[in-house]
């Protein structure tokens, strides 16, 4: 209970402060993706909540608008890719000023405000689709059990590079060791990696 108390207290306070320093980037950001490409600055991914509620995580757009339309014309190689992990290592869809935000990771900043609300935490497993909670069979119910986190345990222990079987393995790993240490050392790890880019694409 008190580990939960202080985990809110430090996501509130963390993503206020965050909010505030990064508030001159986020125009900037606007900008550099109005002059991109045409669409919207922000993208709502719909995914699955704790306890399985509706969960609107709030991005940078960066891929063109109408991409999730895109999936039927993928090459056979890409469908296959995509089925396995939910996602392209070389995907078509992403802009160019897309790429950079993702391999910084600047395109996740707006989710600031999705932990504001209480519906992320800093720390937890990364958010997923319907599609890939089916994945999780019987530990469905375990994985949605805690707040997702703006990173966690998979997103600093490989990322892209791993398979999802062990990206599962992973998520699983923290709703079970859960704790104020492991949050830290997760924290610090994610800072490493946003700083060498390394799993990202």
């Amino acid at each position: 209970m008190i580990y939960k108390i202080v985990k809110r207290l430090f996501d509130f306070f963390a993503a206020l402060v965050g909010s505030i320093v990064t508030l001159p980037f986020f125009l900037i950001i606007a900008i550099a993706i109005k002059l991109d490409s045409k669409g919207p600055v922000f993208f709502i991914h719909h995914r699955v909540g704790k306890n399985g509620k509706p969960l609107p995580i709030l991005k940078f757009r960066t891929m063109v608008v109408g991409a999730e339309n895109m999936i039927k014309d993928f090459t056979p190689e890409q469908k296959k890719e995509w089925e396995k992990n939910f996602k392209l290592e070389h995907d078509p869809r992403v802009t160019r000023i897309g790429h950079i935000l993702r391999k910084t990771s600047i395109d996740e900043l707006p989710q600031l405000y999705n932990i504001l609300a209480g519906q992320l935490s800093i720390v937890g497993p990364r958010p997923v689709t319907k599609e890939e909670i089916d994945k999780y069979g019987d530990k469905k119910d375990k994985i949605l059990s805690v707040t997702p986190g703006l990173t966690g345990w998979w997103a600093c222990n490989g990322r892209s590079d791993i398979d999802y079987v062990e990206r599962m393995e992973l998520e699983l790993y923290y709703v079970e060791h859960a704790s104020l240490w492991l949050d830290i050392k997760i924290i610090f790890k994610t800072v490493q990696i946003v700083i060498t880019h390394k799993g990202a694409v």
